[in-house]
């Protein structure tokens, strides 16, 4: 029998917790008070599980841990609200959170002060929301790359994580696409692995680039929402396949390669028939190489996929978009 799937609660949400408590305590006691929280468990694609999630109230802000990065607090009546140690600081502009202040989005704010306003009787106080060991895990995220330095962004739009839908992963490709569009950049690069993230900070700018995972019709989606002229995606053969042939994710839970329906498309549009039987692209592309057709093969592929995902994007409304697909001619 399948376990049922953990849900969870976002940073957003662990964070105005530990906010909650934090006062009661500090308005029991009327001294600097810190309440902690454990970033619960849930079975989605989130490198903030188990994260340790500090905040600490204080009469005076020489009593808070703050990121050592300069920044304004925000301002909610008599509060004032600080990056404490592990959550980042905003450097530049395109995010939700203003240049120069916590990297704490709207939704976690405004729990906060609906919680300040109920509870906080309108005392002055100041106020550090952190995370345990915060900067290590801002190196697993886009973080940097946009501009906030020194940890974490204090997330959540909903308040949930719900498993296996990859939310965490898809807020951070929509952040960094929505960036990159008020970064001045009108084609977004998208790349599928290491080798075609190396060869995209080769040709292009690195705040024009994502690495968007297995999550190709998202992506596509997203970047057409927002109004980008183009989006190109880099990939190899054998991810370039799974895109032909209709993978809105190519991750192999969702399936395999469809090799009848490949071999196919090679005898109709190729004139060569494979009778052997294949398993992988990379043979598939071993016995073209006897026909000296493996260059037809990636340019056939690549015909293919941009049609999918040019078909995908005149779904939506907006129709806005040109789809590309550069093809890495490496074996996978």
């Amino acid at each position: 029998m399948n376990k049922p799937l953990k849900k969870g609660y976002t940073t957003g949400v662990h964070a105005s917790f530990a906010f909650w408590s934090a006062l009661s305590i500090f308005l029991s006691l009327n001294k600097p008070t810190t309440s902690k929280t454990i970033k619960m468990d849930n079975d989605d694609l989130d490198v903030t599980k188990g994260a340790e999630i500090v905040v600490t109230i204080s009469n005076s802000k020489r009593d808070l841990n703050l990121n050592p990065t300069p920044h304004q607090p925000y301002t909610i009546g008599d509060l004032k609200l600080f990056a404490g140690v592990g959550v980042g600081v905003v450097t530049k502009d395109g995010l939700k959170p203003p240049k120069g202040y916590p990297a704490i989005n709207p939704t976690p704010l405004n729990s906060i002060e609906k919680i300040y306003k109920k509870f906080g009787k309108n005392r002055e106080i100041f106020v550090s929301i952190g995370v345990t060991n915060g900067e290590e895990i801002a190196k697993e995220t886009a973080n940097l790359k946009v501009g906030v330095v020194g940890g974490i962004s204090i997330l959540g739009t909903t308040g949930f994580v719900k498993p296996i839908s990859a939310t965490a992963y898809l807020d951070s490709i929509k952040t960094e696409i929505n960036f990159a569009y008020k970064n001045g950049f009108r084609e977004i690069i998208f790349t599928l692995g290491n080798s075609s993230f190396e060869f995209a900070k080769r040709n292009y700018k690195i705040e024009q680039i994502i690495e968007i995972g297995n999550f190709i019709y998202d992506s596509f989606k997203i970047a057409d929402e927002v109004g980008f002229d183009r989006a190109t995606l880099i990939l190899g053969a054998g991810k370039c396949v799974k895109v032909a042939q209709g993978f809105k994710n190519t991750h192999n839970r969702f399936g395999s390669i469809d090799f009848k329906a490949l071999k196919r498309d090679i005898r109709d549009n190729l004139g060569v028939e494979i009778k052997e039987e294949t398993k992988t692209v990379k043979h598939i592309i071993s016995i073209l190489k006897e026909y000296n057709r493996e260059m037809e093969f990636y340019s056939l592929i690549k015909e293919m996929a941009t049609d999918r995902v040019q078909s995908w994007i005149r779904g939506n409304s907006t129709y806005s978009i040109l789809a590309g697909i550069h093809l890495l001619l490496i074996v996978s």
